[in-house]
């Protein structure tokens, strides 16, 4: 975590240097909301042009108040009354369309990029997740999206609402007196230099903020996915303090940031009032000196002063959440420019489906988090189709690694893959995946129903497909026991079956999918006998005619194997059948199945 705090503070000195290219990625985003883009142009319209109304407003007015004299005619007083009350009545209307329009589009846009976001996430290679975690993962899609809602739905809209009213304030004051216009603008430099200075800083304190926000919701992640684990070790107030801990970090970094935003408020603010006073001293020293300004000119000035030193107050708290966008921008950015596992096609077709002969050809392999470690070492065998193969070693032996290579979740260092004498390489993902299954021993099942976790080895599946599937898996006679059947909600990772029961989901998902290349990853390790027997027999039912990759401690489950093959330390040091091996009394498998057997 440290490293990748100093790696972020590293990035963030790069990037505040780079404040422009931050907010072109901010303002990249915007190709998601296309599809909208009649709204955002209706919305931009109606906003311009209730911006304008607002700036015809002062000037209006001053000449309503130049009209207070006995000289001026009642209907001009009452032409310019009945004017003013058409502009608010506009306004109205065209802030309602303005804000509708703006929530359409930000809606639109966010769900667009929320998806998005959601499917490159899950197309990143397991590389990726090797050295994430999910809760930081889970940041970027919840609070960083919010904090661009907040940025797209309101900030957005104001900031060119306060620039359209800064910019034509701003040629409507020099129309009346350029003097006064000099001395106004005198001020914007103090505020453009004090905007730099502490913008910067609360960039840098924003995205502080969402990186520890992030790392707080790891922590209730892993919390709420160990909670057994939790409660047995009698951890909740250990837990409680570490997430104190780290959302008091977050309560100080915020506060940081307020002290900085408070200080630019407040300079802002005493630069209003001063810039006000000072014009308004030196308007009635022009006009005492007939200078060609009315009092209702003056009048105009300061209104539209007030105006536009509002907007440049306003500014500042819009200037820090731009700055919050584009370090939520800058994170999912950064995710969506990931690169994503090899594009996968729709259909494979018919020329595409495998066999099932299977072989490993010199493969050494060492994961991207820890180069350094070779995990497999020169590994070569082969499994023809139909055949059972058994992997047997101690714990880091290499032999889930095995089976990672064979779903392609990572590729060999060196050496190859072959499915049917062809590179695993040179194979379509989703051709190469869809014909392969895996029985693990931690089953994952959705919170949804046996049969929504069954049908999610062919999705589209009949029912008569999935009620075939349970029977074949000895799951029938359990999921008959339910009032609900097929339709009971497994709870959260199938917290509501037992673990024979989830394993027997698994192996009907399994077998619905009809693989070619089947992987037992100590699928009974964690049964009591009467389960493990009912397992079995549905494993036996799986197996039949498929390749068969097992991996497993107990007996009876590698027995049948064609071929069992013993690793140590990454490499094959035995191989042959049960008889075969277990004669070796000096050897490898013979030393492991008194142990584990």
């Amino acid at each position: 975590m440290a490293n990748s705090n100093g790696l972020m503070e590293e990035n963030e000195t790069v990037k505040a240097k780079l404040s422009w290219q931050g907010l072109k990625r901010l303002l990249s985003l915007l190709r998601f909301m296309w599809p909208k883009k009649w709204a955002f142009f209706g919305g931009l319209t109606a906003l311009a042009l209730s911006s304008l109304g607002t700036l015809a407003f002062p000037m209006l007015l001053g000449d309503l108040l130049d009209a207070a004299n006995p000289e001026a005619s009642l209907q001009r007083i009452n032409q310019l009354a009945l004017i003013l009350l058409l502009i608010f009545a506009l306004n109205a209307v065209l802030s309602y369309f303005r804000i509708y329009l703006f929530a359409i589009v930000t809606q639109f846009m966010l769900a667009h990029l929320r998806q998005t976001t959601y499917n490159h996430l899950i197309r990143l290679p397991m590389r990726f997740f090797s050295s994430r975690r999910v809760g930081e993962l889970n940041s970027r899609i919840s609070s960083d999206i919010s904090v661009l809602q907040e940025t797209f739905t309101f900030t957005v809209a104001q900031f060119i609402r306060q620039m359209i009213v800064i910019i034509g304030g701003i040629f409507l004051l020099t129309l009346i007196s350029y003097q006064l216009t000099f001395f106004m603008l005198a001020f914007v430099p103090l505020v453009a230099i004090a905007a730099r200075i502490f913008g910067k800083a609360v960039r840098r304190l924003s995205k502080e903020a969402q990186t520890q926000v992030a790392s707080s919701h790891v922590i209730v992640e892993e919390t709420l996915q160990g909670i057994s684990n939790v409660k047995a070790f009698n951890n909740e107030a250990y837990e409680s303090n570490r997430y104190a801990d780290a959302t008091n970090k977050v309560i100080d970094i915020g506060l940081r940031g307020a002290r900085w935003r408070a200080l630019f408020i407040s300079l802002i603010v005493f630069s209003l009032f001063a810039s006000i006073v000072g014009v308004i001293w030196f308007g009635v020293y022009l006009v005492n000196q007939g200078a060609g300004i009315s009092s209702g000119d003056l009048f105009k000035f300061i209104l539209y002063t007030l105006f536009i030193g509002a907007s440049i107050s306003g500014m500042a708290d819009l200037y820090s959440q731009v700055q919050k966008a584009i370090g939520a921008t800058d994170s999912l950015l950064d995710l969506l420019e990931e690169e994503t596992e090899a594009q996968v096609a729709a259909d494979c077709g018919d020329e595409k489906l495998l066999k099932g002969n299977l072989r490993f050809d010199s493969v050494s392999f060492s994961y991207p988090s820890r180069l350094g470690l070779e995990v497999l070492k020169k590994i070569s065998f082969e499994v023809k189709k139909g055949q059972k193969i058994a992997l047997v070693g101690a714990s880091g032996a290499g032999k889930t690694t095995i089976t990672s290579l064979i779903f392609r979740f990572y590729d060999p260092n060196n050496g190859q893959v072959l499915l049917d004498e062809i590179p695993a390489t040179a194979l379509n993902l989703n051709c190469l995946r869809r014909q392969m299954a895996i029985v693990p021993q931690e089953v994952l099942l959705f919170g949804g129903t046996i049969a929504e976790n069954i049908a999610y080895g062919k999705p589209g599946a009949s029912d008569e497909e999935v009620r075939l599937a349970a029977e074949k898996a000895n799951a029938l006679s359990f999921i008959n026991t339910f009032p609900e059947g097929f339709e009971t909600v497994v709870g959260e990772r199938g917290v509501q079956l037992s673990g024979g029961q989830r394993q027997r989901v698994a192996i009907a998902r399994a077998i619905l999918r009809d693989p070619k290349i089947l992987v037992l990853d100590e699928a009974t390790s964690a049964l009591d006998t009467e389960s493990e027997s009912l397992v079995q027999q549905a494993l036996n039912e799986l197996m039949k005619g498929r390749t068969s990759i097992i991996i497993a401690h107990r007996l009876s489950t590698i027995r049948e194997a064609d071929t069992i093959l013993v690793l140590d330390q990454g490499k094959i040091v035995e191989s042959g059948t049960h008889e075969e091996l277990i004669a070796k009394t000096d050897g490898k498998y013979f030393a492991l199945q008194n142990v584990a057997f």
